[in-house]
């Protein structure tokens, strides 16, 4: 939970902070901890591939494309600040349950 966020253009966006656990069961958002979002995800950290299923993950839930979900810190680490463009704070947290 950050709060609102625009870009240049003034199209909203939110930040989440997430904690990502690899080579789980299957590809889920598990639940909230300190404000956290732990996402569970099937696929390995190799190439890339957590990360990708981290976003499509998100995605899913948010009701975005996965291309508006963007790591934006921790490229390589299991914690992770994400950017997601034209959902407002509020609503991201909401059904992330931040709220």
């Amino acid at each position: 939970m950050e709060g609102n966020h625009r870009d240049h253009r003034g199209v909203a966006s939110a930040r989440i902070t997430v904690r990502v656990q690899a080579r789980a069961r299957r590809d889920e958002v598990a639940f909230v901890r300190d404000g956290v979002v732990v996402v569970r995800v099937t696929a390995p950290t190799l190439e890339g591939r957590a990360n990708r299923a981290v976003s499509r993950v998100l995605a899913h839930q948010l009701g975005v494309a996965p291309g508006q979900v963007a790591i934006v810190r921790g490229e390589r680490s299991r914690d992770k600040l994400v950017e997601v463009s034209g959902i407002e704070q509020s609503v991201a947290d909401s059904a992330l349950g931040l709220a």
